[in-house]
């Protein structure tokens, strides 16, 4: 799945920081650059949302996933942590 791709990069930069790389330069600035820019990204999904750009949208929503899935490596959640309590939430009850 290209969730465990990503993640498995963003953690393979973080333990093993490269030169010029966006994750090592966003992990190195800290936490709340991170959280900064999910701000942003979510502001801008708000917005591509609301003009109706379909694409946009798309687009924007991959960039604020990317950017959570960086603050997930950084707190040492993993998506398997989200998805178990997705799946605790909405997962089948009495078998719907």
């Amino acid at each position: 799945m290209i969730l465990d791709d990503i993640y498995s990069v963003i953690l393979q930069r973080k333990d093993n920081p490269e030169a010029g790389s966006y994750v090592t330069k966003l992990i190195s600035e800290g936490k709340d650059e991170i959280l900064k820019k999910i701000g942003e990204e979510s502001v801008e999904v708000i917005i591509a949302s609301k003009s109706g750009d379909r694409q946009q949208t798309i687009s924007e929503l991959a960039d604020l996933w990317f950017h959570c899935l960086v603050l997930m490596a950084e707190e040492g959640v993993s998506h398997a942590d989200v998805f178990q309590e997705l799946e605790r939430r909405f997962g089948r009850r009495g078998g719907q």
